[in-house]
């Protein structure tokens, strides 16, 4: 389930002012230790703004084939046919 900022910062409250451990408080409200810890830590390096969701930045790959050698490659193959990628890719 995700929380919205409002919600963040109510728990946060609420396991601030509560007389229980954080521990047993956020088992009652249901909530992992180690999501509110994220959210607490990033209340306390950016303030209310750092609650917001933030979109997940995608992951550069690792195997993944540059631009420029793409259209080598793509101009290797029409030169070459009857050749198959892997004997393109070996002889050029």
């Amino acid at each position: 389930m995700r929380y919205s900022q409002p919600e963040k910062m109510e728990v946060i409250k609420v396991v601030e002012q509560s007389a229980l451990s954080v521990k047993r408080t956020l088992k009652e409200l249901g909530i992992n230790r180690s999501t509110f810890y994220q959210w607490y830590r990033r209340y306390v390096d950016y303030g209310y703004d750092g609650l917001a969701d933030r979109k997940p930045t995608p992951r550069k790959l690792w195997n993944k084939i540059p631009k420029q050698i793409k259209v080598q490659m793509v101009d290797i193959a029409l030169e070459y046919p009857e050749k198959s990628p892997r004997e393109c890719l070996v002889y050029h």
